[in-house]
């Protein structure tokens, strides 16, 4: 307005009319100019200024996408953006621009939960295999194995039995027997490490359980909180997303979403691990049948409620727990089961024979005991112990199978108990005093409710030891002689003589077998035999007993009679009393414990098939290991690159949006410098 100039009239009243006009119409012309500047230049700007905010926000976006692209468990986010509202006119609708309305996180919750299930399960097949190549390694084959060990063991003996009055020889023995009861111990002690090891890995596996559920349980209240602002916390998200994966690697998981945006955990088959704000704890206890091993469980009211193995579904703590109660139980009973059939065969073999002095032989091993281990539930005294209880006696070391048992009250028959082998789960009902798989099961005192594991073999090889301090200890020398009678017309001879009982059942007694007659139809003989004590008194007899050769002849006095050649009627065999004189040159036990190398110990199987038994048990168990932590870890990433792929963060598509939000943002400010210049031509119009 200080812009106008005015022109004055002639003079008078013509000179005031004249401005009065001409003020009156550059008012109405200014209000005019004021309208076109409301109508047009103002809403211009405003949506400029729309278009700017919407852009800058895209830009922001996108650059915190690139910034996180490789960060573990960052989910994409994306901005809203709606259409304002237009505004009406006479002439219609004129649109006012753009609204920002949310900044949204690309998630999809079914591959979400493939990816965290099939990660679970890898690390458990990991977590599993990591173990068993160490449970390997106790099972050396070759010349570090312990087949190799009672290989040179049995070697000794045989060549014992060539020089048995030889001391050298002798202490080559006890040092190959120290030998394989060291390898034995040793491997005892290896599992008792892995014990500890997978103990100590548990542990943890619970605390960072723990840790992460109060962690989870922290970021859920953070999100209900925040969730009455209206907008999703992606970055929270995200986060706790995060520490379930962490969670779900350890223990399998099952979620549920709230309403107020919490997220519930439950973990072996439906218990509570994170409930909206209040974490669960979980705790490592001992099993209740072997305090040897762990368990895991849930502290509820101030109680542990254990978790069943089988019901965690994955995750490295299934995969130890598995290990532990499964592969190394079945490695700790294969050697186990061969240290007693080794170590019980020899020792008693050893009774069997003669040492220098005369005496029957002493045990040549120590082994670890049979254990039947009460449960922990078990009624107990004032002092805690239990007050039912089993004793467990191995009689037959040959018929022990590689397993734990449980002993349970039979629930049909009151006062009968059920055995069950763990191995393969067969049952029996047992009674106090019965005899199965070569061990002997004495019950005294059950109470009602009682539940026993028995282990007959498991800690066996624990603690094994040569006993004999002496070379001379060394039983060699069978207790008994057979000789061919020196008036024989036949070509019979002996060709083995071993005893099997001790002691004898008539000590000091002398038998004389005889050769009474022959059937030449079937090639049978009639024999008679009598024992005669010291004093000639006989003491025992038979006769018209049938023999054809090629069989052996035993039942006499504790020991059996391999006959070779061919026999005639009246031809005699003296079995005698080994004489002191000839201790030192009697071989007949060397050469039975010799031949121990070939015999059957274990379940039907020599030490070696035993033992390569052993090995392909293992062998299988870690191939098998392999292949499932092969498959299952192709599997984790494969959910795992097919969830990031639809809400990871692509930098190539990130990069080409920046350069779509940067010419979306300056043709955003191209409007807005628009808007100002008309704006400022209005002004200059109005100006005049």
């Amino acid at each position: 307005m200080g812009a106008v100039r005015l022109r004055a009239g002639k003079a008078g009243s013509e000179a005031g009319s004249s401005i009065t006009v001409r003020t009156c119409d550059l008012l109405r012309g200014w209000a005019a100019l004021q309208r076109g500047t409301d109508m047009g230049a103002s809403p211009l700007m405003s949506l400029g200024v729309r278009a700017m905010n919407a852009s800058y926000a895209a830009l922001q976006t996108t650059g915190h996408n690139i910034a996180n692209a490789n960060v573990q468990g960052y989910s994409r986010q994306t901005v809203g953006l709606a259409t304002s509202q237009g505004q009406y006119s006479g002439a219609g609708f004129f649109g006012r621009g753009v609204d920002v309305t949310t900044v949204s996180r690309a998630h999809n919750e079914f591959l979400t939960r493939e990816s965290a299930g099939a990660a679970s399960l890898s690390a458990m097949d990991e977590a599993r295999l990591s173990q068993l190549s160490r449970l390997e390694s106790v099972f050396k084959p070759g010349e570090a194995g312990l087949g190799h060990a009672g290989t040179l063991l049995f070697s000794a003996f045989s060549d014992l039995s060539s020089h048995p009055g030889d001391l050298a020889s002798r202490q080559v023995v006890l040092a190959r027997a120290s030998d394989l009861a060291a390898r034995f111990n040793e491997a005892g002690l290896a599992l008792d490490d892995a014990q500890r090891s997978v103990t100590a890995q548990l542990k943890a596996s619970v605390d960072d359980i723990n840790a992460l559920g109060r962690g989870i349980a922290g970021i859920n209240q953070r999100i209900a909180a925040l969730r009455g602002l209206g907008q999703p916390a992606n970055d929270l998200l995200d986060e706790r997303e995060r520490l379930i994966g962490r969670l779900s690697s350890q223990i399998k998981v099952t979620r549920i979403e709230a309403d107020d945006g919490s997220m519930a955990i439950f973990v072996g088959g439906g218990q509570r691990l994170v409930l909206g704000t209040d974490a669960a704890e979980m705790r490592l206890v001992q099993d209740a049948s072997d305090p040897s091993r762990s368990a895991i469980g849930l502290v509820e009211g101030g109680a542990v409620r254990l978790l069943d193995e089988n019901s965690l579904g994955g995750g490295a703590v299934a995969g130890l727990l598995r290990y532990q109660n499964n592969d190394l139980v079945a490695g700790r009973n294969l050697v186990g089961r061969l240290a007693l059939a080794t170590g019980m065969a020899l020792n008693q073999q050893q009774r069997n024979g003669l040492d220098l002095s005369g005496a029957n032989g002493g045990p040549m091993f120590q082994m670890g005991p049979a254990q039947a281990l009460p449960n922990a539930r078990n009624a107990r005294d004032a002092a805690g112990n239990a007050i039912g209880g089993v004793a467990l006696t191995v009689v037959d070391a040959s018929q022990v199978q590689a397993s734990d048992y449980d002993l349970n009250p039979d629930p049909a028959t009151p006062g009968s108990w059920t055995l069950t082998r763990r191995s393969d789960g067969l049952q029996r009902s047992v009674n106090s005093g019965d005899v199965v798989d070569g061990m002997r099961v004495d019950i005294s005192n059950p109470q009602p409710g009682d539940r026993f594991l028995l282990q007959p073999a498991a800690r066996a090889a624990n603690g094994m030891s040569m006993r004999l301090p002496n070379p001379r200890d060394i039983a060699a020398a069978a207790p008994l002689t057979a000789t061919a009678g020196s008036t024989n017309t036949g070509t019979a001879s002996v060709a083995a003589l071993r005893v099997t009982e001790s002691p004898l059942p008539a000590p000091g007694a002398t038998a004389q077998i005889r050769f009474d007659s022959l059937d030449a139809a079937t090639g049978t003989y009639s024999l008679s035999w009598q024992l005669l004590d010291a004093s000639g008194t006989v003491v025992g007899s038979a006769a018209g007993v049938a023999w054809k050769p090629g069989e052996p002849i035993g039942g006499i006095n504790g020991f059996t009679l391999d006959v070779a050649g061919v026999p005639q009627v009246g031809d005699t065999i003296d079995v005698s009393p080994t004489p002191a004189a000839a201790l030192t040159s009697n071989n007949g036990n060397a050469l039975a414990m010799s031949g121990m190398r070939d015999a059957a110990l274990s379940n039907g199987r020599s030490l070696t098939d035993t033992w390569a038994l052993a090995l392909s048990d293992v062998g299988v168990r870690v191939q098998s290991g392999r292949t499932s932590a092969d498959i299952s870890s192709a599997v984790a990433q494969q959910a795992e690159q097919v969830r990031t792929s639809e809400v990871g963060v692509n930098l190539d598509e990130e990069a080409a949006r920046l350069i779509q939000y940067q010419q979306s943002y300056q043709a955003a400010a191209k409007v807005l410098q628009i808007a100002q210049s008309l704006f400022d031509t209005v002004l200059q119009t109005a100006a005049g």
